[in-house]
């Protein structure tokens, strides 16, 4: 259904890399969605009265905030494809994150006013007088509602649009709210039992819990939250594929949107090694990561003193105690600077979210081993943190 829609509207479909194309994605969704809504909000209106069943009416009213979500949607798409400026010099591709965050506030809204809306219808006791027109209009509104939600999800997964998967849960919310309400429609039809503001109510608590869950979604890239883990892994595995890198450490990758990437890294190279020839493999990393993986990275040069017995030995020994202490801590940045009355061991300690021991504990630790050479060291500990996850 997806890839049917897809050659249909959205030309050059395949192609998602690009912005354009990408923009097309959000425009042909926004239409789809606006037009379809506002054909579901007037039959669902129609029903609702002849009815006078205030859950369809709200259920109506909510489908005519899905085609402003649209609107919304379409907008967003157009303006996260303009290009970067003097403000904006990351360009604009978060307004997706945006538009995602209004809709989920608008689906809060509808949640919150249907749940009003059979509050009300209880305390009044007014009658519902459902009729077959009614539930064959809901019935088409969920078949529908149900196509979608099953094509929003496919264009936001081809895409990876956090607004276009909020559209299709969205959609999916509405596709069992509906249900709800015909088989309310159907109860009272057979055995004259209204349900019809209990089933109001329990519509808008699924409405208000869904719109919380898209909420923090849609907040989290906002804020910054750490890189998909397979990203990261897909990183780290092509640098550590060039001939000349030792290791890499201190990557950091950050979204300015779905197309939008940014990575800093440390990259260890042999000391002996000509600065110019590891300064030429630096420069032809990051070219190869904006051409293969659309990713603007920057390296940092850290050369390491591999062939020095004094240093591997310490090395050794302290990333041993270390690891011994929790797996999950990592160093980098190994040195050893020699001095006249004492002689400075520096590197740094990754420390990821979770690790119960404290930097003054590692500290210990380190100076309680060093302290087991005759040679007098000092050791100079740098803390990080992982910023991946």
């Amino acid at each position: 259904m997806t890839k049917l829609f897809k050659k249909l509207f959205i030309k050059d479909y395949q192609n998602t890399e690009d912005p354009k194309v990408r923009a097309r994605y959000g425009v042909s969704a926004g239409i789809l969605g606006i037009v379809s809504n506002v054909i579901l909000f007037i039959g669902k209106l129609f029903a609702g009265l002849i009815s006078g069943s205030v859950a369809i009416v709200a259920d109506a009213i909510n489908n005519l905030s899905d085609s402003m979500t649209s609107i919304i949607t379409l907008l967003g798409f157009k303006l996260s494809n303009r290009p970067a400026d003097k403000e904006h010099p990351f360009g604009h591709a978060r307004f997706e994150y945006i538009t995602a965050l209004i809709v989920a506030f608008i689906i809060l809204t509808i949640g919150v006013e249907v749940g009003r809306a059979g509050i009300e219808k209880i305390i009044s006791g007014e009658s519902t007088a459902f009729s077959i027109i009614t539930c064959v209009i809901l019935g088409v509104a969920i078949l529908v509602k149900l196509c979608l939600s099953f094509i929003y999800n496919g264009l936001g997964k081809s895409i990876n649009s956090t607004a276009l998967i909020a559209m299709s849960k969205d959609s999916r919310n509405d596709t069992i709210s509906t249900s709800i309400v015909l088989a309310s429609s159907i109860v009272t039809l057979a055995f004259g039992i209204s349900l019809d503001g209990y089933l109001a109510i329990l519509v808008a608590l699924f409405i208000i819990i869904s719109a919380i869950g898209l909420i923090k979604e849609t907040i989290d890239p906002l804020l910054g939250k750490p890189p998909e883990k397979e990203q990261v892994k897909e990183i780290e595995e092509k640098l550590k594929s060039y001939n000349g890198v030792l290791g890499i450490h201190d990557l950091v990758v950050h979204s300015y949107g779905p197309l939008q990437t940014f990575a800093t890294v440390h990259i260890e190279v042999d000391s002996a090694v000509d600065v110019m020839i590891s300064h030429d493999l630096l420069d032809n990393i990051e070219r190869d990561f904006a051409k293969d993986l659309n990713v603007h990275l920057t390296c940092h040069l850290d050369p390491l003193a591999i062939n020095d017995p004094e240093t591997n030995q310490l090395k050794q020994g302290i990333h041993d105690i270390i690891k011994g202490l929790d797996e999950n801590l990592n160093t980098h940045d190994f040195r050893v600077v020699q001095g006249v009355s004492h002689t400075n061991v520096i590197f740094d300690v990754v420390i990821p979210y979770g690790v119960k021991y404290t930097e003054q504990d590692i500290k210990a630790l380190v100076e309680n081993y060093l302290k087991t050479y005759e040679k007098t060291y000092y050791a100079v500990i740098e803390f990080d943190r992982d910023f991946n996850g």
